[in-house]
């Protein structure tokens, strides 16, 4: 039944609304509910019309990689599908062909004395031929578990190896932040 003079009802509208039934049942205790409501206000703010473009484009990024951090098998996926790209970019351009070897020289003077070595490594070559091997994929599961963990690895890495690893170490424990932080909304319910 329509209300005279009653005007339609956008996103903006509904969002204080949202709230205000989210405050209401999280003040009664009623956790799933209220987090519910949160999802409905997220979303109306996503949809208002009038919100800055950065806002919103900050917004739909959270809808999407963890449904405003209520959904943990949506951060845990796209936490999966991170490690595995960072796993197929190792095997394929961020390992070395081969562990670089170390080269020590040095001086031993006539009558003793202190010895001086300088340590030279070489640089990491680029890998070729087959490098989808086990041992390949060992490495890079190594390297992409322990940046999943803010952890660095020790494996000599290519150039692209480097920035791969710290992209990584910079996506991937987001997502699981956002997954940690999707199942404690999951668990305090």
């Amino acid at each position: 039944m329509a209300v005279l003079g009653a005007g339609r009802a956008g996103p903006l509208q509904l969002a204080p609304v949202y709230c205000a039934l989210r405050k209401a049942l999280k003040d009664g205790k009623h956790e799933p509910g209220a987090a519910d409501f949160y999802y409905g206000e997220m979303e109306m703010r996503r949809h208002a019309d009038d919100i800055p473009r950065s806002e919103r484009s900050l917004l739909t990024g959270y809808w999407a990689l963890s449904g405003y951090g209520l959904r943990a098998s949506r951060a845990l996926a796209w936490l999966g599908a991170a490690m595995l790209l960072t796993i197929l970019l190792l095997m394929a351009v961020g390992l070395p062909k081969d562990t670089p070897t170390q080269t020590a020289t040095g001086t031993v003077p006539a009558r003793g004395g202190t010895v001086t070595f300088h340590i030279d490594q070489d640089d990491p070559q680029n890998p070729t031929g087959n490098r989808f091997t086990g041992e390949r994929f060992e490495k890079a599961l190594n390297v992409t578990l322990n940046s999943v963990v803010f952890r660095s690895s020790s494996q000599d890495l290519t150039t692209t190896g480097t920035y791969i690893e710290m992209t990584s170490r910079l996506t991937e424990p987001v997502l699981l932040g956002l997954a940690v932080l999707a199942i404690c909304n999951r668990v305090k319910r």
